[in-house]
């Protein structure tokens, strides 16, 4: 059906399409290359592709239609976000980070690529220990949106990731940006499953839905204004082959380790932010309920299952009973008829579920990807905190050495009791040993500091934008599971009242 429009002009090349009565309405996001102010143009709609032509010239235009998912994403990822220093990196790993970095801050690649998971493929192949086994490929393919809005279709590049392959590209970018809460993948196996459902990896209907995940996984990344410039990640969805080489020449891996071991260790900050400590305290918060839900949730898709099953108890029995009465048995089995039918969109129904579980379990995971923030948060006070007691340790020894006071319980006195007094030319040569030490502990505690004010500043800038996203993400997750029950209820209704109409006409 076609309709008159106007389309505007916004900044960015960017228009949106609002009928003429109300302009102010944004029914439709789309990306255009042709500077136009307002044209009358008539469109329709091809997969993608909106189609708009020119009432007077009859001159196309295609636009690319925008998903929800993908416009709430290029809309969050074009806030500023400022790409802060890491809490471990040296100002040489900070220009590496930059050199990293494809295009200006605020452009994300979702803006200039569609990106999508296309299919998963089972395979056969020998792992590393030279062993058969069997593992699921997911087709990535992507095309740039340029071509797309000139009104070219062309075919998309395309190729294969193993689940593993995604897990080497989130590690890295945990370990390449500590201040951002990293999206997480989905789950490798099946968890908080209701317990008619295959728990296997290899279960094709756990396979698709792991497949969107993954699909959202790289949406969520292509749309962050500071993860989605990264050049790994240009190189993950364009190369097949050399990907692995060139993420491992990063040495992400080391730094990786290191990290790992650092944060294992326990280690008290004596004068914690308090605004990281809520934030932690909400993510463990966050994981806990979600989990319950989860729970809940999976025990009331045993019951609904259940009661589907009875209802097709109904219709064999009414069937059955049909065909022993004359008179009833018109009825009975119109009635039967619709109770089969009810029973039979159970699989419809609990495919439905599924998905809201896996929008759950995405914020399930992103509580740990946030709790990671704040234990780096607390590694790098810990680490600001003990160069400062070590500086302080060491003006105190310079202090004692140039005034030839000590302290009678410290070690040093302890010495002088047992050893005696220093020479003036020993007491010399430890003097401009420690002016040295002093001279770098004072570097290392400013280094230390503007690292953790970095740290501090870009990381609360993203938690906030990550908290944003959970209260919209999560709110319109719930909104749809009422409404799906809602439905689900409604639809049981009226296959009773479907039921009592058959049963008057015996």
């Amino acid at each position: 059906m076609l309709s008159v429009y106007q389309v505007y002009l916004l900044p960015g090349n960017s228009v949106y399409c609002g009928s003429t009565i109300s302009p102010s309405q944004i029914p439709l996001y789309t990306k255009c290359i042709l500077r136009l102010k307002v044209i009358l143009i008539f469109y329709s709609l091809q997969g993608r592709t909106l189609i708009l032509k020119d009432i007077k010239s009859h001159e196309s235009l295609s636009l690319v239609c925008i998903t929800q998912l993908e416009r709430r994403m290029a809309d969050a990822g074009n806030k500023e976000s400022a790409p802060i220093g890491g809490d471990e990196f040296t100002n040489t790993e900070l220009e590496n980070n930059k050199n990293n970095t494809m295009v200006e801050e605020g452009s994300t690649l979702l803006r200039r690529m569609e990106i999508s998971v296309a299919e998963a493929e089972k395979r056969t192949g020998k792992n590393t220990v030279n062993m058969q086994e069997i593992f699921t490929v997911y087709l990535i393919e992507t095309r740039p949106i340029d071509a797309i809005t000139e009104g070219h279709n062309p075919a998309p590049d395309s190729l294969w990731r193993r689940y593993s392959e995604f897990e080497i590209l989130r590690n890295y970018l945990l370990v390449t940006y500590p201040f951002i809460v990293v999206p997480p993948l989905p789950e490798k196996r099946a968890e908080f499953v209701w317990h008619k459902l295959s728990a296997d990896n290899m279960d094709p209907d756990f396979v698709e839905r792991r497949r969107v995940g993954l699909e959202n996984f790289l949406l969520r990344v292509a749309s962050h204004s500071v993860l989605s410039n990264d050049k790994i990640l240009y190189h993950f969805l364009t190369e097949e082959h050399r990907w692995k080489e060139v993420v491992y020449e990063t040495g992400f891996q080391a730094k990786a380790d290191s990290r790992i071991k650092a944060l294992s260790a326990t280690f008290r900050v004596k004068n914690p932010d308090k605004r990281f400590t809520e934030m932690k305290h909400y993510s463990d918060e966050l994981q806990s309920l979600t989990s319950q839900l989860l729970r809940v949730r999976a025990r009331v898709a045993d019951r609904l299952y259940g009661v589907y099953k009875v209802h097709g108890n109904y219709g064999r029995v009414f069937s059955e009973w049909s065909a022993l009465e004359k008179e009833m048995g018109d009825g009975l089995q119109s009635a039967g008829h619709h109770m089969d039918a009810y029973a039979a969109s159970v699989d419809d129904m609990l495919e439905e579920e599924e998905h809201y579980a896996d929008q759950l379990k995405e914020y399930l995971f992103y509580a740990e990807a946030l709790r990671a923030v704040c234990r780096k948060h607390e590694l790098t006070q810990y680490e600001l905190e003990t160069a400062s007691s070590d500086l302080i340790s060491k003006k105190q020894q310079r202090e004692e050495l140039a005034t030839g006071m000590v302290r009678t319980f410290s070690f040093k006195g302890m010495t002088n009791k047992l050893f005696g007094q220093e020479t003036p030319e020993q007491r010399e040569a430890k003097l401009s040993l420690l002016e040295e030490q002093i001279v770098q502990g004072e570097e290392t505690v400013t280094e230390k500091t503007v690292e953790c004010e970095e740290y501090v500043k870009g990381a609360w800038v993203d938690m906030q934008r990550f908290k944003e996203q959970k209260d919209r993400d999560l709110r319109e997750a719930l909104i749809g599971y009422a409404v799906m029950q809602i439905s689900m209820c409604k639809k049981g209704i009226q296959v009773w009242t479907n039921a009592k109409e058959c049963f008057h006409k015996m």
